[in-house]
């Protein structure tokens, strides 16, 4: 994808349809379950990549990458009171890696 494409998501749905088969079907699971989580949560595109605010305020972001994807942003509280959940995986300046 080049940097103009990078700049052309308006919708998670865009977004997500972009990526190889394999990753959507895991993008798609990790929307549910945002979605679950915060249902009131607005989902929108912030900083090209899909973003749920509530209340006008970001909760949470996701992006599918070449090996891994994230989800942002991991606050020190959000990390400890998951540590052991979160042990395997890489987590580092506010970023869940899962691969």
């Amino acid at each position: 994808m080049s940097s103009d494409d990078e700049t052309a998501f308006r919708s998670v749905d865009e977004y997500i349809a972009v990526q190889p088969v394999a990753v959507q079907v895991l993008l798609e699971r990790v929307r549910r379950a945002i979605r679950k989580a915060v249902p009131a949560a607005e989902e929108t595109i912030s900083y090209q990549i899909p973003a749920y605010k509530l209340h006008g305020s970001p909760v949470v972001y996701f992006a599918g990458l070449r090996r891994h994807y994230s989800l942002y942003p991991a606050t020190a509280h959000f990390v400890a009171a998951l540590k052991d959940e979160l042990a395997p995986y890489e987590v580092e300046r506010g970023t869940i890696y899962f691969p």
